[in-house]
């Protein structure tokens, strides 16, 4: 069976500190993969990473996504092949309505351009899905959104966009757990067979509401212990401490 995405022993570099030591994954359609891990481990560097994020170098190793080694592509290259990042911190973009930024995203994803009547009717229905008032479709993309709406708006995007494999860096930050519930049933609606999910987040809680089959936790840049979602609580109690490297080695 081809792994929809498969990291090989990756290496990546923003400017001259090394963040990513040899890590390696691999991701199955169906799957939802959870990385879990303390401050400074390198989990939003995997994510640009897999993105194509340019600040991001890979220094050694190779990204394959259905078969197809990625890592010299652009980002909007891997977007177009079915990847989607939804940001911890989405930027604002003052002058460009959610409307016609999702409009422009959703035909050069699907390389044809949809009926307006078609695209209108698809988005009002996944905002009300989201309990999103239609009225948010006029507004700036993320211009003056509280962290809820920011949140919310991303998983539009992966509603419209339909990857083959969706990224989601620490999504529950700044969600309260009605915002939190909301999000995430959004996300659960959009999951199918074909589709693959990974999850990074700090907490236990998303994984309450989103359920992975495996969760992985990445200390120093590489992933030291793969459990199923047992480890996401065996976490929460007993924190990173004991899976420090040197702790592990017994050093």
């Amino acid at each position: 069976m081809e792994h929809l995405l498969e990291i090989q022993s990756v290496h990546t570099n923003t400017g001259e500190i090394k963040i990513l030591n040899g890590l390696s994954l691999t991701i199955n359609p169906g799957e939802i993969h959870a990385i879990m891990g303390p401050n400074g481990s390198g989990k939003s560097t995997l994510a640009n990473t897999i993105a194509g994020n340019p600040s991001y170098q890979i220094t050694d190793g190779d990204i394959l996504f259905k078969g197809q080694s990625i890592t010299a592509m652009s980002p909007d290259q891997r977007a177009r092949l079915g990847l989607f990042l939804a940001f911890q911190y989405p930027v604002a973009v003052p002058g460009v309505t959610v409307v016609n930024f999702l409009r422009q995203a959703v035909n050069a994803v699907r390389g044809k351009d949809l009926p307006i009547r078609e695209f209108r009717e698809e988005l009002f229905n996944h905002m009300d899905s989201l309990s999103m008032d239609r009225e948010f479709a006029r507004r700036y993309l993320n211009d003056g959104f509280s962290g809820g709406e920011k949140k919310r708006t991303e998983m539009l995007q992966l509603a419209m966009l339909k990857p083959s494999l969706a990224v989601l860096d620490e999504t529950d930050s700044g969600l309260d757990i009605d915002a939190l519930r909301t999000v995430a049933d959004g996300v659960n609606s959009i999951m199918n067979p074909d589709m693959g999910l990974l999850l990074i987040t700090h907490y236990q809680r998303l994984l309450d509401y989103i359920k992975p089959q495996f969760v992985h936790v990445l200390i120093d840049g590489k992933i030291v212990k793969t459990g199923g979602p047992e480890l996401a609580e065996e976490l929460e109690k007993s924190g990173y401490d004991a899976l420090e490297p040197a702790k592990i080695s017994g050093e």
